[in-house]
């Protein structure tokens, strides 16, 4: 068994852990904005070739050994234009996000950065590149793992607590823990509570990402063709676990790209669904870190974890019978 990918299929099964929210809470809705631009794929970046992963150009194959300039120029849209009329929205509104921040995005543009920790927002690492680090050897990655972590305490005067890469490698989770300072991992997406993994002493706190409630939709077929499909694939969503949450309170995480929902028909999604979901009292808005840092609290270590959602079920066994 792999300590640090588990292949667990019961997770927390009919007794799902109360994580009393703040304020009584029935759902804690998380926000990510994606800072890859810069980071991806390019002969600029010493790769081979040109991204062609989640553009908007249908069709685009890997150009090797020249720049695709039309690929390069959707990237750049989204740090010159869209970054920013998306953190205008989150402004406006009072409300907190975490960024998922590739180091060489920062590197190449700063300014973002440093508007993040400005704006109150939590910077999390997303790897040094937005490539896939499977094939990448551990040394490599453990030098972008700690450039990132240096990046960004450069640029927010505060280390990363959060770490989601996207696209791992077998040694991701293990060159986190060693690297250390961590409160959490996200590269999961198998639940909508956070979870323990440890091996030996060591322990990681994951909090699981949502590939669905995330604006890649627009780039996948069947996806989403318009931003009112897309509000309305986050409000069922959003919906449906507030209602659950009179019971047992939830986690929605919503992911942004800058490139992606930092076009006006796209943004007007994003800024209608804050409203929607800032206009009930009953959702607690919040950044991972402030997500980590509760269920610590609530729940303390991984025994305490198991003791407390042991006990709970009991309880709810006792009051089934006694229904």
């Amino acid at each position: 068994m792999d300590a640090w990918h588990p292949r667990d299929l019961r997770g927390y099964g009919r007794h799902r852990p109360h994580p009393q929210w703040p304020g009584g809470a029935r759902l804690a809705l998380q926000c990510v904005l994606n800072i890859e631009e810069g980071a991806e794929r390019t002969l600029l970046n010493g790769d081979d070739g040109s991204e062609d992963y989640l553009t908007e150009l249908p069709g685009v194959q890997r150009r090797l050994g020249r720049r695709h300039f039309s690929a390069e120029s959707l990237f750049d849209y989204g740090a010159r234009v869209g970054v920013w009329r998306l953190l205008r929205l989150f402004q406006d509104r009072g409300l907190p996000l975490t960024a998922f921040a590739a180091g060489r995005a920062l590197e190449l543009n700063p300014e973002v950065g440093r508007a993040l920790a400005d704006q109150g927002h939590e910077v999390a690492g997303h790897g040094y590149r937005w490539i896939d680090y499977a094939q990448i050897d551990p040394d490599t990655e453990r030098h972008h793992i700690q450039q990132t972590c240096r990046i960004i305490t450069s640029l927010t005067g505060q280390p990363p607590v959060g770490w989601y890469t996207g696209r791992v490698s077998p040694n991701t989770r293990r060159l986190l823990v060693e690297q250390g300072g961590f409160l959490y991992d996200a590269d999961a997406y198998d639940d909508e509570r956070p979870y323990w993994l440890r091996e030996d002493r060591q322990t990681l706190l994951v909090i699981p990402y949502n590939l669905l409630t995330n604006d890649i939709r627009y780039l996948l077929s069947p996806g989403c063709a318009t931003a009112m499909d897309f509000f309305t694939l986050l409000r069922e969503t959003f919906d449906l676990l507030w209602n659950e949450g009179g019971e047992c309170p939830g986690m929605m995480s919503l992911g942004l790209h800058p490139r992606i929902s930092g076009h006006p028909a796209r943004a007007s999604a994003v800024a209608r669904f804050l409203d929607y979901a800032a206009s009930d009292a009953g959702v607690w808005i919040c950044r991972r870190r402030d997500i980590a840092q509760h269920w610590i609290e609530r729940f303390g270590q991984p025994e305490d974890v198991r003791q407390a959602a042991s006990v709970q079920g009991e309880v709810e066994a006792r009051e089934q019978e006694g229904s």
